[in-house]
């Protein structure tokens, strides 16, 4: 019982990440295409709580979401498979570090913490923007500057966007695990208050993310 009350809490978080994930897109692209994604920061940081199988499922819902609310650039069916299913899928990846990352953390060493969750969001980051370099040479190519290669002009484009992307998320960390580290370990749902439990567990998970962007500068 407390084992499906337990896989219910995660997917219940699974869907308010996406959905959170998918609201933080809607903030205008002030950059143009070298706009940084900041929902990759609720994914990024829910992959390392969670794990890959819940982190991959929230990247795929957050894609597929854009599908349903109409923010989808098709050019292509190949495309947009590229660019809206396994470019978000790819931000679960960082989980792939979640069992150190919390190990770390539950022996309080945040140091260290820091530096495993930062190699999980730099390999979510890469490989995602990776996909995106890879469909901006062969279907945004021409829309580079005249004389400019569309593999360099893809590199400018996704290189930047990726970097700022990435930045957001390691700063986002460095801000949460000294403070709000514990937030990341999972604790087992005991059934007699399964309800309770799980309604605090989404509590304690949509407060975590919105500290990053509520909080005064």
């Amino acid at each position: 019982m407390s084992s499906k009350n337990s896989q219910l809490s995660a997917l219940i978080e699974t869907a308010l990440v996406a959905a959170f994930a998918m609201a933080l897109s809607y903030i205008p692209d002030f950059a143009s295409w070298f706009t940084p994604s900041f929902g990759a920061v609720p994914v990024v940081l829910f992959a390392l709580r969670r794990g890959p199988k819940y982190g991959t499922l929230a990247g795929l819902i957050w894609g597929l979401l854009h599908f349903i609310l109409g923010k989808v650039w098709y050019l292509a069916l190949s495309q947009v498979i590229i660019e809206y299913i396994i470019t978000f899928i790819s931000m679960g990846l960082a989980g792939f570090l979640s069992a150190p990352f919390q190990n770390a953390l539950s022996k309080d060493n945040k140091g260290r913490a820091l530096i495993y969750s930062t190699i999980g969001a730099t390999l979510a980051v890469f490989v995602r923007y990776f996909w995106h370099y890879v469909a901006g040479f062969i279907f945004w190519g021409s829309y580079a500057p005249k004389g400019m290669s569309p593999y360099l002009y893809s590199l400018s484009v996704n290189g930047t966007a990726g970097l700022l992307t990435l930045v957001f998320v390691i700063l986002a960390l460095a801000i949460i695990i000294p403070t709000q580290g514990k937030i990341f370990l999972v604790k087992k749902v005991n059934s007699s208050f399964s309800k309770f439990n799980t309604i605090k567990a989404k509590t304690k998970c949509l407060s975590f993310f919105s500290i990053i962007f509520v909080s005064p500068n």
